[in-house]
């Protein structure tokens, strides 16, 4: 800070200890919080402000007991093989005794930490056949702990296994018992067939894992275009008949109340039927939960109750329906119910039409339904919206085909050819 810039603070402060008290008490200064240490595995850490840390713990597989077993049962055969080779061992029987113990040791700790279990059984195999004497059994406990790094270590860590194992082997047969001239082939080739087959099912595995991650990531992604596109269909054709609805009551208000009491009474009871359909719905987010609508979902069958509403919505709609087109599994009877009540949307949202007619006949194993009305059709070069796109992917959803656009005597027109699926599944009533 510069000289003028301290002059002027040292000013301010004076002037405003000369002031006279405001009769205003001041507000004594919360204390500051207390230093509060928290230590974990060896680590602490100091909490200012939150009452409660939450410190990130570091899972690792537990030593099991039949590790421990494992682990035990080598240690009792290197015992009693060292003991039985007393007389060749003679004064270095302590340090072949501590050694058979770490390697045993290394053998219980192989799944917790497979990679420092390997080097300190590999340290310890490699410091017996040097400076006290080789064990028959000890160099098998080292061949299960380079299997256990190949299949529980990392990617990254597995990968030494084979650099580790080299220098190991050198080791071990430049011992002073050893005769061999260079390390024996068979044996290297034993021991990295070994570790290749702990690392090849690891990696197996971590494909598999892989594999199920994208496939439940793709289900989950499914299910939720499934249940958006439900929801707005249900949601887009409610609102735009509720929206027609209002505007024809508030036209006849005043000149036909009891028009309008009925145009209410439609309304109450559209609602109604959409919040059921939308508890429906959103019960799929809750698989575990009954859902509270005992009614079934909506199909073909229900397409005289949809007609009723567009027509008190203003259009006149005449469905024709091919009685062979009854019995379609739930799925397919579900889409087309779909299909038809998104198309009547558009038809009120932007056909402005008076009529529309609704068509649906099954041609073998083929189920076709077409929509076309007598509005202001569709403009040149015009994008499908969420609601075209919706019925395009429940059509794909069957292998079917979808085609939409101007009618041939004016309006708009919507035709989907929905294949019948030949699993065995649900039928609808």
């Amino acid at each position: 800070m510069s000289r003028p810039s301290r002059t002027r603070v040292r000013a301010a402060a004076g002037l405003l200890r000369s002031l006279p008290p405001t009769g205003v008490a001041r507000r004594p200064l919360p204390p500051r919080p207390a230093l509060r240490e928290v230590t974990r595995r060896d680590v602490t850490w100091r909490d200012v402000a939150s009452p409660e840390v939450t410190l990130p713990e570091v899972t690792l597989p537990e030593v099991t007991w039949p590790d421990l077993a494992l682990a035990g049962a080598f240690l009792a055969a290197m015992l009693a093989e060292r003991f039985g080779a007393a007389a060749r061992i003679g004064g270095h029987m302590p340090a072949a005794l501590a050694l058979s113990v770490l390697i045993a040791g290394a053998l219980a700790a192989r799944r917790r930490v497979p990679l420092a279990a390997y080097l300190v059984g590999t340290a310890a195999l490699s410091a017996e056949a040097l400076f006290v004497l080789p064990s028959p059994v000890s160099p098998y406990a080292n061949l299960l702990g380079l299997y256990s790094l190949g299949l529980r270590g990392t990617r990254a860590r597995a990968r030494l296994g084979p650099v580790i194992v080299l220098p190991g082997m050198i080791a071990y047969f430049s011992g002073p018992t050893h005769t061999y001239q260079l390390m024996p082939a068979a044996v290297l080739f034993v021991w990295l067939l070994v570790w290749a087959l702990g690392y090849g099912w690891a990696r197996r595995q971590e494909e598999q894992e892989t594999a199920r991650r994208v496939l439940r990531d793709q289900v989950l992604a499914e299910e939720r275009v499934r249940i958006a596109r439900e929801l707005h269909d249900l949601v887009g054709h409610t609102l735009n008949v509720l929206l027609v609805q209002t505007g024809a009551a508030r036209r006849v208000l005043d000149r036909d109340p009891e028009q309008t009491r009925t145009l209410l009474g439609t309304m109450e009871h559209t609602g109604r039927q959409a919040l059921e359909e939308l508890d429906r719905v959103l019960g799929l987010l809750r698989p575990q939960e009954p859902s509270p609508s005992p009614d079934p979902q909506p199909g073909l069958a229900h397409l005289g109750a949809l007609t009723e509403r567009m027509e008190q919505a203003g259009i006149r709609v005449t469905a024709r329906i091919d009685p062979a087109a009854h019995g379609m599994p739930r799925t397919l009877d579900l889409s087309a119910y779909r299909i038809v009540q998104e198309a009547l949307t558009n038809t009120v949202k932007h056909g402005r039409a008076a009529r529309a007619e609704v068509a649906v006949h099954r041609e073998g194993d083929v189920l076709h339904v077409e929509i076309r009305d007598d509005g202001v059709g569709a403009p040149d070069g015009y994008l499908p919206g969420r609601g075209l796109k919706g019925i395009a992917e429940r059509v794909h959803e069957f292998g079917g085909s979808v085609e939409h656009g101007a009618g041939e005597h004016g309006g708009f027109r919507l035709r989907a050819a929905l294949p019948i699926p030949r699993t065995p599944a649900s039928v609808a009533p």
